[in-house]
């Protein structure tokens, strides 16, 4: 090998840099480098190509390190095997890339064949090239030059504060400007939605009853039958309703379907009435619901009218809101619960395809009877042809009613054992609750159907009574998809998501305040063993108001023996029992001492608390319960703050 020496290199042969006479005058000065070169002239001063000559070379000084480099490491091959590895190597990538290059061929292939048969109605690949070559051919950049139309924000009111030129953002006035609208949509809305609520509440209260089927048949007519867009699952009884529909809704929930449910009454909004996916209505379809439906309301008021009869309820302008509403979601269930009785309640235009019968109790005599075999009877009337009913324990005289009603709609009838039956008898009832245990926010419940048996499922609602509701709540699940036993994991999934507002509810702690809808004996005496179980006072103080067409006697007969004392409210509604009268009756049952009158719901539970605080024992030994109606309950939790 050949080097050439270039100018200014070192004059010995196979010296080290920096050898020589003496110390280098600068750095770079043993390899020829002039003090202060730019990198140009010291490229040319070691690998030649300076000034001088214009010659090639490499300066003899660096030769050693060079040829240090070039030598073979120690136990390196020979360069006849280095050559053949180097060419098996080669070799070997030339294979890997071929395969390469035959899979991606293959799997080209494959997802073509995918695309067309999915994307091409044909499944023609030829079909396919087409479409890619047209896209090929296409080179426009629309998309790129693209942009959205934004609206338009006319002259600038701010006198150029959007103007980038003037230090403004135009995206900040333009997201101001959709925040305006967005709110002013909003107001736009709600005052819409008050309207709505006051043409709706203008018609006959919940509580005047018209036992006609008639009005609500022809709307759903001329609407074509919206009801019949759905499965039905159709609730009625006298206590338990609403949390077995709000159960029955979250199971069918779990298991993947769109659901509605429709429940009486409301606690905080009219709109709590109509749920669509476990969620109260938006105003907005709630106004929707009302606007679609109006015409066909006023057509069927002025034929009723015509004839001598009445304008449609609320009630059954809500009902007609709900079924339609359920159809234009569209849900795949719709969980009904009856608003009084069963046979002439407009909630019966449905065609259930499974019917829940809570027990039986008695109230709204003036309507359903003063005895439970009339109840019964009413009641009994939502049961349909070949249906699948489901029934709690009943009294017996209740229970004749419903063996024959299911008779003679030979309907598939589960019901529950009651506790004085043997399980191993023919037609013993087939539904239990096998057992329950007390579990930090609500139990623990072992529950059996004829289809299975569920062990330990969390329940996070107190007492015997939602234990039994729960297992009503299964077996119309179970009889939703024909009888078949339901996952373990989505039962525990719909119960866990369970909440029942309202119902032995604790709005405080210390002391702790509880409300609960309990309006009627029946309820009542389910509720106090519930209270009792969860939370085992020593003290208890009831706070009472109750509607003039109750039992009130009847109910404060039963917290009589478990309240210390009890002091009776007003409510806002013009069926109210007023706050003197009750008090009057309350001193009849509970005696003189026992009994204070408030004028106000927050006075009423400020005395409570305080007779509570003034007993012996901890805190959380006192308690204090609200109790005796719905709009009560209502009232409570506003004063409390609850959603």
């Amino acid at each position: 090998m050949t080097h050439h020496q270039g100018p200014g290199s070192a004059p010995s042969a196979g010296g080290s840099p920096g050898s020589g006479g003496g110390a280098p005058s600068h750095p770079g000065a043993a390899f020829g480098i002039p003090a202060h070169a730019t990198a140009e002239e010291a490229v040319d001063a070691v690998f030649g190509g300076g000034a001088g000559d214009g010659g090639e070379g490499i300066d003899p000084a660096l030769l050693p390190y060079l040829e240090a480099a070039d030598a073979p490491a120690a136990g390196a091959p020979d360069s006849a095997v280095a050559s053949l590895s180097l060419a098996e190597a080669r070799q070997a990538r030339r294979a890997r890339a071929e395969a390469r290059s035959e899979a991606e061929a293959e799997d080209l292939a494959a997802l073509r064949e995918l695309v067309a048969h999915n994307m091409l109605a044909s499944g023609d690949p030829d079909e396919l090239d087409a479409l890619l070559a047209e896209v090929d051919a296409d080179d426009s950049d629309d998309w790129e030059s693209w942009e959205p139309v934004l609206p338009d924000t006319g002259s600038d009111p701010d006198g150029g504060q959007d103007d980038p030129a003037r230090g403004g953002d135009p995206g900040e006035h333009d997201a101001h400007r959709e925040a305006l609208l967005a709110a002013a949509r909003g107001v736009e809305v709600s005052e819409r939605m008050r309207q709505v609520e006051a043409e709706i509440l203008s018609r006959a209260p919940e509580h005047r009853v018209q036992p006609s089927l008639e009005r609500i048949e022809a709307v759903m007519d001329i609407l074509g039958h919206p009801e019949r867009a759905y499965r039905v699952v159709h609730i009625t009884g006298t206590n338990g309703k609403t949390s077995t529909a709000r159960m029955v809704e979250r199971l069918l929930a779990a298991a993947g379907l769109r659901t509605g449910r429709f429940t009486s009454p409301h606690l905080a909004t009219i709109r709590e009435r109509i749920s669509l996916d476990g969620e109260p209505i938006s105003e907005e379809g709630f106004i929707a619901a009302w606007e679609d439906i109006a015409p066909y309301i006023a057509m069927v008021d002025e034929r009723s009218q015509a004839d001598g009869g009445p304008r449609m309820s609320f009630f059954e302008v809500l009902t007609v809101m709900a079924l339609a509403a359920f159809a234009d979601h569209p849900v795949d269930a719709a969980i009904i619960e009856v608003g009084m009785g069963g046979t002439w309640d407009c909630t019966n235009v449905v065609e259930s395809d499974v019917e829940v019968i809570t027990p039986i109790g008695l109230d709204h005599a003036s309507w359903l009877g003063s005895t439970i075999r009339e109840v019964a009877q009413n009641k009994a009337g939502i049961i349909k042809d070949g249906a699948t009913l489901i029934t709690s324990v009943q009294a017996p005289e209740a229970q004749e009613v419903i063996a024959a009603a299911a008779a003679e709609h030979r309907v598939v009838w589960r019901r529950e054992l009651d506790p004085d039956e043997d399980p191993g008898e023919p037609g013993a009832g087939e539904l239990s609750v096998r057992s329950r245990e007390l579990a930090v926010g609500g139990q623990l419940v072992t529950l059996a159907t004829a289809a299975a048996v569920y062990e330990d499922v969390f329940v996070p609602l107190h007492g015997e009574y939602q234990a039994r509701n729960a297992l009503l709540a299964l077996a119309a699940a179970e009889a939703f998809f024909g009888g078949r036993a339901l996952p373990p994991a989505l039962v525990e999934e719909g119960f866990a998501s369970t909440t029942s507002p309202g119902r032995l509810e604790v709005l405080r702690s210390s002391p702790t305040v509880i409300v609960d809808a309990g309006h009627n004996p029946h309820g009542v005496a389910a509720l106090m063993p519930a209270i009792e179980e969860a939370f085992g006072f020593r003290h208890l103080i009831a706070v009472i108001g109750a509607m003039a067409d109750k039992d009130v006697e009847g109910i404060l007969s039963i917290l009589e023996p478990a309240c210390d004392a009890v002091v009776c409210v007003p409510i806002d509604s013009p069926r109210a029992m007023d706050a003197e009268d009750l008090g009057a009756v309350a001193r009849e049952v509970f005696g003189e001492d026992r009994v204070q009158v408030a004028q106000a719901l927050a006075d009423g539970v400020d005395r409570a608390v305080a007779l509570s605080e003034g007993e012996d024992g901890p805190m959380t030994a006192s308690g204090v319960l609200i109790v005796g109606s719905v709009v009560l309950a209502a009232e409570a939790r506003a004063l409390f703050r609850r959603p």
